[in-house]
């Protein structure tokens, strides 16, 4: 493979990509001290338009993306994204609207935002949802402030959240922030909550349980109701991380199991542009008990017409500006109404169905530690690798060179040496099979020829990194011609 040049290295003297004419005014402050070289920058290129195009497009044909090929990340549900759902929220007419704009001129957008919210509240069976919250962290986030906010309000002291060890790693990161204590509760050897460790943990300083369903061994929590009875008990409330929805979707509500709050990721379950820092959407789901807390505004239908309601003294307040990431909302919202209710339930049957095909087609050439039927995603590990001194990591850079994307990477941490694969809905037995063969390959290659995994990946512009010191001497910027 060509190597392509770094942009300073075909930089030459003289050459500009664009030139400003003259000024025909009196130039005060000067043209040039405003559109001037970063001099922080040593050796600032000098490069022709047509030399920053072709660079930059060379280089973007060296990147993977979901539009490319599978993207198997577990946990994450990096599937494709309907160019539909982007050509709505690409309307003039939303994408133009301003947020400041007076709530009667906007009736329409807000017709769209209710409209959301209801099918969400009927997906999940919930009484009530908030689309406020900007992304899934922030929506268990927001889960959690309203759990405190309503024990608050009752003159509760709870200090403790329960969170089993095979939930999202953000779930004690949301407790903490909000004040509370965690305490982890272990796994069963199916890779379920262990209800007799529950139990014991269990009390009234319990604020509330932060379970994954299904889990991150993508399991699904078949005592979840049995779950929700024990917190209950003790007064707690049951949270549900909901970022897994792609395996329940149109099947079963959490609402119905005893949840309380749920957070859903509409850039994982209904498809909205996902990764690169977003844009994402977390919308929050509560029960009656929790409706009082929603951050405001909510959006209310009075007499045929759509305002916001500010008038709510129990509320946490606002969690961020304006009313959630509209667009984001929008193609969300196609997405649901493009499926109906026919098809999303045929979104969590084929993931599930995806998920089961993978395991099975690669049981045997790689470990799996839990015998429990998988659920959207499934979570294997290099044990058997090992044997040959093969480790995960090894063989994520190998599928590289067979261009696939690799899969999640030792998490969750129950499993040591994890590789999570969610294939998702969206891909095809072709697509599929092209995954499973890669695998087998590299399974066998493990075997007969060990060094090979151990110096991929050997068909890239970078080869094998060295990983920790890139963490701990990262390359951050260009000084003095010098990387720093």
């Amino acid at each position: 493979m060509i190597r392509e040049p770094l942009i300073f290295e075909i930089s030459e003297e003289g050459k500009k990509a664009f030139t400003f004419p003259k000024p025909d005014v009196p130039d005060n402050d000067g043209i040039e001290q405003n559109v001037r070289l970063r001099k922080e920058i040593h050796g600032f290129p000098k490069v022709a338009e047509i030399e920053v195009v072709r660079h930059f497009t060379r280089l973007s044909k060296t990147n993977y993306c979901v539009d490319e090929g599978i993207y198997p990340l577990g946990s994450c549900t990096m599937k494709y994204n309907p160019k539909i759902n982007e050509v709505v929220a690409g309307l003039a007419e939303f994408r133009n609207s301003h947020p400041l704009s007076p709530v009667s001129t906007v009736q329409g957008n807000l017709e769209a935002l209710f409209t959301t919210e209801q099918l969400l509240a009927e997906i999940t069976g919930m009484d009530a949802v908030s689309l406020q919250p900007s992304a899934g962290a922030q929506g268990e986030m927001v889960g959690i402030m309203l759990v405190k906010a309503c024990l608050e309000d009752r003159g509760e002291k709870r200090t403790t959240v329960l969170i089993p060890d095979s939930a999202h790693g953000t779930n004690p990161s949301s407790a903490h922030l909000c004040g509370f204590k965690v305490r982890e509760i272990k796994s069963n050897q199916f890779g379920t909550v262990d209800i007799d460790s529950l139990t014991e943990a269990m009390s009234e300083d319990v604020a509330a349980l932060m379970v994954t369903n299904p889990n991150t061994l993508g399991i699904f929590e078949w005592d979840i109701k049995k779950i929700a009875d024990i917190v209950h008990s003790k007064g707690g409330f049951v949270y549900m991380d909901g970022a897994n929805m792609n395996a329940l979707v149109g099947r079963c509500r959490p609402g119905d199991m005893g949840v309380d709050v749920i957070h859903l990721n509409l850039h994982k379950t209904f498809s909205t542009p996902h990764g690169g820092g977003g844009p994402g959407a977390g919308p929050v789901g509560v029960s009656r008990t929790l409706e009082p807390y929603l951050p405001v505004p909510l959006i209310r239908k009075v007499d045929g017409a759509f305002r916001l309601d500010e008038d709510r003294p129990k509320s946490i307040g606002r969690v961020r500006g304006f009313y959630g990431n509209f667009l984001v909302i929008l193609k969300a919202l196609a997405y649901i109404l493009t499926h109906g209710p026919k098809g999303l339930r045929e979104i969590a049957d084929i993931a599930v169905l995806n998920s089961n095909y993978i395991r099975k087609s690669l049981e045997g050439l790689y470990h799996l530690k839990y015998a429990s039927p998988s659920m959207h995603e499934c979570v294997f590990s290099d044990a058997l690798q090992k044997k040959h001194g093969i480790s995960n990591l090894d063989i994520a850079k190998r599928l590289i060179d067979y261009d696939v994307h690799p899969p999640t990477m030792s998490f969750p941490l129950i499993v040591p040496g994890a590789l999570m694969i969610e294939p998702t809905e969206t891909e095809s037995r072709r697509d599929l099979d092209f995954f499973i063969e890669a695998m087998t390959a590299i399974a066998r290659e493990a075997e007969e020829n060990p060094n090979l995994l151990k110096q991929a990946p050997h068909h890239t512009y970078v080869r094998r990194l060295d990983e920790t010191a890139a963490a701990r001497q990262p390359i951050l910027k260009w000084t003095n011609g010098d990387r720093t």
